[in-house]
């Protein structure tokens, strides 16, 4: 399941929501979809990060540093 399969669902059930309510088992896989597109929001989040460089003012590129 792609990542706009993933939104097109939670966007589904969240309408169900609204109108009807969810049953037990759309509640669990609501839940699931969720934490997958944050997941996937957060490694995206990552990876460009660790691909940051601040530049001083003689050019020096610098890696971002993680913070503890």
């Amino acid at each position: 399941m792609s990542i706009n399969d993933t939104i097109a669902r939670i966007n589904e059930l969240a309408k169900k929501a609204k109108t009807e309510g969810l049953t037990p088992e759309e509640l669990a896989e609501r839940d699931k979809l969720r934490r997958i597109y944050i997941d996937s929001v957060k490694a995206n989040l990552v990876g460009q990060l660790d691909n940051t460089y601040y530049v001083d003012a003689k050019g020096n590129k610098t890696p971002l540093k993680k913070k503890n």
